[in-house]
């Protein structure tokens, strides 16, 4: 892990490159022409130049070693440039995962070394056409090439969609069926029979490059096989989800507030009636502040998460999904926000909100869709409440009381309101064998994510009180401010859990009339509806932290 200097070095190199390099207008024009900037990717990724690449491979193989935390601060600040440009700089590291995870101390030596030395560009290819993210459903085939009875090679058939960096990459991961199972080959530009197609003409993120990928009879020699062993491909995979998710929530949590910072002084100028629009709560309550308090939300769910992977707690691949669930559906959420707080200006490409909305929104589907991720949460959770007999979220919210007991103003309280409801609710679902229905499934799955990022960013503010958050956190909020933050961000947790829980718990047929005052009493509703109180002034206070303006405490600090 980098030293806290070093990533500031780090952070503020790249803000100084894409000063020079990438400035609003050059970043419209290229975005004009669908044209991913090669060499501008190239130089990001050269050691000669910016290098940020050495933040991503070990000190042994010749980078920095920069550790989940320090990486998740690069890929945010990337986020906030660029997403297409971002994403074309993280799909070499997605691309080199499977061999950093699986592959031998050779072939780690050659690849992650020349990625380093000589800022190979790779490409990660796993997605297919008709199989999408189901990597177990994959029909790109590795068959044996044999020579005297042993295997010296293998020859990959099929096709690759929608490959970031698949028309530019030096160096790409393909995962392919062996006779033993899902297997990762690494396969070079100039192999034969590996072609690409044309650029996909996208929505958005049109400054990375997205291509298709086919092979036809490519051979790779029996070294090009990841980690030596067949089979092993989904296994590879699945130890990277974490942190891989982890990186597109930074890129969520990024673009987002890039939008939003684009918003905020806007409507300091803009004078409607009188007065500057960022002066009126029917702007700034509800274009800018709900959208600040779902960001931070995530982002103390993210910084939680990458903590505990540098701990060395695992791949932690629910609570990478459930922070890549929640930083890029409130960085959609935000950008939207960003054009109709501009109004007509927003709508246009002059003015970068636009552009950052279409960008931002792959962010809900590549790494696995929203949808994948909700369903992700669900059934790991599903598991957890009955090992537990339904008291994993009741233990949790006991949590957070004693934390409210020390701390009583970052909303703790709340965010336990959220966890006993979330409790019942997946009791009441086993009761009545309610997750039989796909959709209640999936909204188990937002809800944990509201409820868990309530529970985390009311303890980040915690630590912010008292002198104790990670010397590399982020620090945009102080403490009075981020705890007033997390109380608007608990009330809208538990509403949420609690009333669309009810809802759809009603809708599913699992509470009958007579059931219906217990089952509400147990979501203690008039408790989660009390706990609104305060919520005006804890807006106002943080839209004043927002605008600078001279600011009275919130009622509840």
């Amino acid at each position: 892990m980098l030293a806290q200097k070093t990533l500031k070095l780090s952070v503020k190199s790249l803000k100084e490159f894409a000063k020079k390099r990438l400035p609003d207008e050059v970043l419209i024009e290229l975005d004009e022409r669908d044209e991913c900037p090669i060499e501008i990717v190239r130089d990001m990724c050269s050691p000669d130049k910016l290098g940020i690449q050495l933040l991503f491979i070990p000190e042994e193989f010749g980078g920095m070693g920069g550790g989940t935390f320090d990486v998740y601060c690069i890929c945010e600040e990337m986020a906030r440039i660029d997403l297409g440009i971002a994403t074309s700089v993280l799909a070499t590291f997605l691309g080199s995962d499977p061999i950093t995870v699986g592959a031998t101390h050779d072939q780690k030596k050659i690849w992650l070394s020349r990625i380093a030395d000589e800022g190979l560009l790779f490409a990660y290819g796993a997605t297919e056409p008709e199989a999408g993210s189901d990597l177990g459903a994959l029909r790109t085939t590795a068959d044996r090439v044999m020579q005297d009875g042993r295997i010296v090679g293998y020859k990959i058939n099929g096709n690759k969609q929608w490959i970031s960096n698949g028309g530019i990459a030096g160096a790409y991961t393909v995962l392919a069926s062996t006779p033993s199972g899902p297997t990762w080959f690494i396969v070079e530009k100039d192999a034969k029979g590996f072609t690409h197609d044309e650029p996909e003409d996208k929505h958005g993120i049109r400054l990375s490059n997205t291509a298709a990928l086919a092979f036809n009879d490519v051979y790779v020699d029996a070294d090009r096989l990841i980690g030596g062993v067949e089979g092993q491909g989904l296994n590879q995979a699945q130890a990277v989800f974490g942190y891989t998710r982890l990186m597109v929530a930074a890129f969520g949590l990024g673009a987002g507030w890039a939008a939003l910072d684009r918003a905020i002084p806007y409507s300091t100028k803009r004078i409607q009636a009188g007065a500057p629009l960022s002066e009126k709560q029917g702007y700034t309550h509800k274009l800018i502040v709900p959208h600040v308090a779902r960001l931070e939300a995530a982002r103390a769910y993210i910084e939680q998460t990458a903590e505990r992977i540098d701990a060395g707690e695992g791949s932690l691949n629910t609570e990478g999904a459930i922070a890549k669930y929640m930083a890029t559906e409130a960085g959609n959420q935000a950008a939207d926000a960003s054009i109709q707080a501009l109004g007509g200006y927003g709508y246009t490409h002059e003015y970068l909100v636009e552009k950052i909305s279409r960008d931002v929104r792959i962010t809900t589907i590549y790494e696995g869709t929203s949808e994948i991720m909700e369903m992700t949460i669900s059934r790991d959770r599903w598991q957890l409440h009955l090992k537990t007999r339904g008291q994993h979220y009741h233990d949790k919210a006991r949590e957070l009381e004693a934390l409210h007991a020390r701390r009583p103003n970052v909303g703790a309280d709340v965010a336990a309101l959220a966890h006993h409801a979330l409790a019942e609710l997946l009791e009441k679902a086993r009761i009545a064998r309610l997750t039989r229905y796909q959709h209640i499934l999936l909204r188990i799955g937002e809800w944990i994510a509201y409820a868990e990022c309530a529970g985390t960013l009311a303890r980040r503010a915690a630590l912010l009180a008292e002198n104790k958050l990670n010397e590399k956190a982020n620090r945009r909020f102080d403490a009075p401010a981020l705890a007033a933050v997390s109380r608007i961000f608990a009330r809208e947790a538990a509403l949420k859990v609690a009333e669309e829980g009810l809802r759809w718990v009603c809708g599913a047929g699992g509470v009958t009339d007579a059931e219906m005052p217990a089952f509400e009493a147990s979501l203690q509703l008039p408790a989660v509806h009390r706990a609104q109180s305060g919520l005006i002034s804890d807006m106002d206070f943080v839209a004043d932290v927002l605008y600078a303006r001279a600011v009275k405490p919130a009622i509840a600090a």
